[in-house]
């Protein structure tokens, strides 16, 4: 038995040694299967031989259980791989490929065959080798990841390409090799290009436009500003982002200097777009105050949330200035800088509102100038400005703040005493009278003396209207320079009012009788096309004069005021129309004319007016096309609606419209805008001196060019000489009208 077990060993043992994993056993049994043991010894042998076969047996079943289980993972890592869409890879440190999944090959139009072994410097752009050399070189235990973006050939095609970079280490923890996992992202690439673009585009708009833009996030802190904004706000946008809009922009009114809600907090409370209010100024971190005009609206993002706030805004510093320019010079005479009688005559109206309201008492001084026309006459109408520059200054220093003097034309002022009863009123005035008479007036060596006459009227509950107390006091200063001269004359309502209404209705009278009589007669005054935009045919004014008893022309200024006090007007209008209708045939014939025809607030107020017209053009035949009908600035804006109506009614007929003595105030452009005209005839004040005052040249030239936008043709009026119409023509004025072009004359003789 012993010797089978010991053969039995020595079996097991040469049997062991066939094993790669027997190795050691087989050493420790081949000593003991060489020495002849005794048979305990042989039997413990045995035993424990069995016992380590069973244990080696065991071994070796884990090993193949171990060996398949890894099969079954690499199967199942390989179709992992391969199911990936992303590109993965493994390749030495020189480059060479040691492994890649079908997504790689299929990428790049290679077979394996042409991968393994190659390296994949010819599959990266050349342009990018270098770079992405670099960056594997990277690559170590400390770095072990490096992503890479880079651009790959496919075929004649560039792609952009991304690639996760790691080392990949075996159990002991020495390097194998590079695996890379990447993926295409040309298409993200295109996008980020045209982003980057727009965003380029964005930003340099915003760096090259006019307006000052910021822009801040959703709790109102600055974000960003572009160069005129950092300008403005005097601030760099590093020192001012972070900060809330109100640290760097502090905005006032600029008169109560109120502050001003900041815009941008606003506009993110409100959820809209919100525009400053007029007359805001900004001061800047230099304490310099700019006026300025913006809008600030909120960002939101896709939800519709809000996300931030921008506001864009611009200095309007100069416009604002120009604009209280011209309204100044539209209220101001430019010679003296006092008011002018447009703007007296409102001050004065708001006066008699206050006393109407509240029984408080004014006064109004009219003053006309004695011996002005000597000074004119002898050294000229420079002397003269000066004579008047002179007295207007001297006058001012006699006055309170709160009295108004202005220059009604001429030689002629007049003074509104505010809360001022009669008898104060009395003395100022001899204070004034006295102290023009004190001056003296130095021109090249000569010396002159002025006087003044004062009409002095009190403005109180029995004022009726503005004209009333105008007429009023020129009547009374009239009376003062009648009875001497250097005096002041204090009218009496009683007196006064008698005397007017005892001339007005003289004159009433006398228009009845005119009407009747046909003592009117008509005057036309061409109005002639100087550009060649205008139209060339024949254009008249129709003018209105009336003959008295001894055959002498009257000028409209004389009876004009009384028919509008005893509402004859509407009857003259008529009257006019009819004569011009009646007298067609004779004075025009088959010429191509049209006629201006001077219409009153009477007749735009008369409902049968129109009615009127149409009965006279179906009776006469004429063509509505050959009449313009010319209403006043004053008339049209007295009943605004009224005069847009009944202007809409007669060019629907076809006739046309011109507004006339346009400009007298600046308050003319608001209601241009309301007054569908054909014609701007531009009020003679503003012609007559356009050649000396570049203050009238601008007016006229801004009138002329807001004409031009509105598409209304302009006429001026006045024009006395060659340089006024020259000058009007270089400024695009359609047309002119004055002496210089020809005098008015009669109906009918050489029209």
């Amino acid at each position: 038995m012993a010797y089978k077990h010991w053969l039995s060993s020595c079996i097991k043992a040469i049997t062991a040694f066939g094993s790669l994993y027997t190795d050691i056993a087989l050493r420790e049994l081949i000593p003991k299967a060489l020495t002849f043991p005794s048979s305990a010894r042989l039997l413990v042998a045995n035993r424990e031989l069995e016992r380590k076969i069973s244990n080696v047996y065991d071994e070796l079943r884990l090993l193949k259980q171990a060996e398949i289980a890894i099969k079954q993972s690499e199967i199942r890592y390989r179709a992992i791989v391969e199911d990936q869409t992303e590109m993965i890879a493994r390749y030495l440190p020189d480059g060479t490929l040691t492994f890649f999944n079908q997504a790689f090959a299929l990428y790049f139009g290679r077979s394996p065959e042409e991968l393994i072994g190659s390296p994949d410097q010819p599959m990266i752009l050349e342009a990018d080798r270098q770079r992405v050399a670099e960056f594997v070189a990277l690559i170590s235990a400390d770095n072990p990841v490096v992503i890479i973006e880079n651009c790959v050939l496919l075929g004649d095609r560039v792609r952009w390409t991304k690639w996760h970079n790691r080392m990949i280490f075996d159990e002991q923890g020495c390097f194998l090799e590079f695996q890379s996992v990447g993926y295409d992202i040309t298409d993200f690439k295109q996008i980020e290009e045209t982003l980057f673009q727009e965003k380029e585009l964005a930003q340099v708009t915003l760096q090259s436009i006019g307006d000052a833009v910021l822009t801040t996030d959703a709790l109102g802190k600055i974000q960003y500003l572009n160069p005129v904004a950092k300008s403005l706000l005097e601030c760099s946008e590093a020192s001012a982002e972070g900060l809330l809009l109100e640290e760097v922009f502090g905005i006032v009114h600029e008169t109560t200097r109120e502050k001003v809600q900041n815009p941008i907090e606003q506009a993110l409370q409100e959820n809209r777009t919100v525009n400053l209010a007029k007359h805001t100024v900004l001061i800047n971190q230099n304490n310099q105050e700019i006026a300025i005009q913006d809008s600030a609206a909120p960002i939101h993002n896709r939800d519709g949330q809000i996300i931030g706030g921008v506001m864009v805004f611009r200095d309007v510093t100069q416009n604002r200035n120009s604009s209280r320019q011209l309204s100044w010079q539209a209220s101001h005479d430019a010679l003296t800088g006092l008011v002018n009688r447009q703007e007296f005559e409102q001050r004065i109206e708001q006066a008699l509102c206050v006393t109407k309201l509240d029984c408080q008492v004014h006064a109004l001084c009219y003053l006309d100038l004695d011996h002005f026309k000597i000074v004119n006459d002898t050294c000229g109408h420079v002397a003269g400005d000066e004579l008047l520059r002179q007295i207007s200054f001297l006058l001012q220093e006699k006055i309170r703040k709160t009295d108004t003097l202005a220059r009604l034309g001429g030689d002629e002022f007049g003074l509104l005493l505010n809360q001022c009863t009669l008898e104060q009123a009395l003395l100022v005035a001899n204070e004034m009278l006295s102290c023009v008479q004190e001056f003296r007036f130095v021109w090249q060596e000569q010396v002159f003396s002025i006087g003044a006459s004062i009409g002095l009227v009190s403005i109180d509950t029995n004022s009726e209207s503005v004209a009333e107390i105008i007429s009023r006091s020129d009547a009374a200063c009239y009376t003062a320079k009648n009875r001497g001269r250097n005096r002041v004359y204090v009218a009496q309502t009683d007196d006064q009012e008698r005397v007017q209404q005892r001339g007005e209705m003289q004159w009433a009278s006398r228009i009845s009788q005119a009407l009747e009589s046909d003592w009117f007669c008509l005057y036309v005054q061409p109005i002639t096309a100087i550009t060649p935009a205008a139209e060339n045919g024949d254009y008249y004014e129709v003018l209105l004069r009336l003959r008295d008893e001894q055959g002498n022309l009257v000028l409209p200024m004389m009876f004009i005021p009384a028919a509008e006090r005893y509402d004859l007007m509407h009857l003259i209008d008529r009257w006019v129309i009819r004569t011009l209708f009646r007298n067609w045939t004779r004075v025009v014939g088959e010429k191509q004319i049209m006629y201006g025809i001077n219409l009153s607030g009477s007749s735009i107020n008369d409902d049968q007016f129109i009615n009127f017209l149409y009965e006279q053009f179906s009776l006469y035949s004429i063509s509505p096309h050959c009449i313009c009908f010319e209403i006043t600035e004053t008339v049209a804006i007295a009943n605004l609606n009224k005069g847009k109506q009944f202007i809409e009614s007669l060019q629907r007929m076809g006739c046309s419209f011109a507004l006339d003595d346009f400009g007298v105030g600046m308050s003319s452009f608001a209601y241009l805008k309301s007054l569908p005209v054909d014609y701007l005839k531009i009020d003679g004040s503003f012609i007559r001196n356009i050649i000396e005052n570049p203050v009238d040249n601008a007016i006229v030239t801004a009138m002329t060019h807001i004409s031009s936008v509105m598409g209304i043709k302009t006429i001026a009026e006045f024009v006395e000489n060659d340089a006024i119409l020259e000058r009007i023509r270089a400024l695009g004025i359609d047309y002119a009208q004055g002496n210089g072009i020809a005098l008015p004359r009669p109906l009918g003789s050489g029209t």
